[in-house]
């Protein structure tokens, strides 16, 4: 039903800035929240932030708040996290997301893209 494609990732210096773009196709994202997650080696994947896609609201996890950045481009289908200020705690397989609206949870996911930040 959809399919998402994140890109963007690499490695980067801390301090440094990346942005993750998610595309998505096979529908439009009329209703869906939209999200993005990461998970580190021998971690639980966690929430990163989420942006409402009939509404713009955003929301973001108090450990990159006023660091991170989610937006969205309609006329795309494209989602995107903008990272500023990176730390090396930051480093993670990043992940987005959409959740239907009425879902519990977000049903679709992308394959990830790796972010990398050295010290």
């Amino acid at each position: 039903q959809v399919q998402l494609v994140e890109s963007g990732g690499g490695l980067v210096q801390a301090g440094g800035s990346l942005r993750l773009s998610c595309a998505a196709s096979g529908r439009t994202f009329s209703g869906y929240s939209m999200g993005w997650f990461r998970q580190a080696p021998g971690k639980e994947r966690e929430f990163v932030a989420r942006i409402a896609w009939s509404g713009g609201t955003t929301s973001y996890a108090d450990s990159v708040k006023g660091r991170f950045t989610i937006s969205r481009d309609k006329a795309k289908n494209t989602v995107y996290l903008q990272m500023n200020s990176l730390k090396p705690e930051d480093t993670a397989v990043y992940y987005c997301a959409a959740k239907p609206r009425g879902a519990v949870g977000y049903d679709y996911w992308g394959q990830g893209t790796q972010v990398t930040v050295s010290s």
